[in-house]
């Protein structure tokens, strides 16, 4: 491809430390449920816009796109946490729009159970019409 063809790049645009994993990560450990959202199991996304100047912090963050239920509210504290890296734009100063959608996804329940073998088995010869007791119990905590 000759330089003519070659896309320029004339704007350093922030980027996040660590990169896209590292931002995921972030999100993950800071985000926390609402309680309103826990109590009425509301799952979805909320898509958050903010500015990032050039020393990478965050300004005006505001929601395109509402859940509602408290999930609105975490998303623009969490996004408010936010720390980029610093640009140079050849002396400018230049503030950058950015969009994220911040995934609230319920916690999955986990049912254990144990199993153990019962005191008293009953033979077969016993009730031949009905299915054998095979001697276990299965016990739901």
């Amino acid at each position: 491809m000759s330089d003519y063809q070659k896309k320029k790049k004339f704007l350093n645009l922030p980027q996040y430390p660590g990169g896209k994993k590292a931002f995921i990560e972030f999100i993950k450990n800071n985000l926390r449920y609402p309680q309103q959202a826990l109590d009425a199991k509301i799952e979805g996304r909320v898509l958050v816009e903010f500015e990032i100047d050039d020393n990478g912090v965050v300004h005006n963050p505001w929601i395109k796109k509402s859940l509602g239920y408290g999930c609105d509210e975490e998303a623009l504290r969490v996004v408010g946490l936010l720390q980029y890296e610093k640009v140079k734009n050849r002396g400018m100063r230049v503030r950058v729009t950015h969009k994220t959608f911040i995934n609230f996804k319920l916690p999955k329940t986990t049912i254990s159970y144990t199993i153990t073998p019962s005191k008293k088995v009953e033979s077969v010869e016993q009730k031949p019409a009905h299915k054998p007791n095979l001697g276990y119990t299965i016990t739901l905590n």
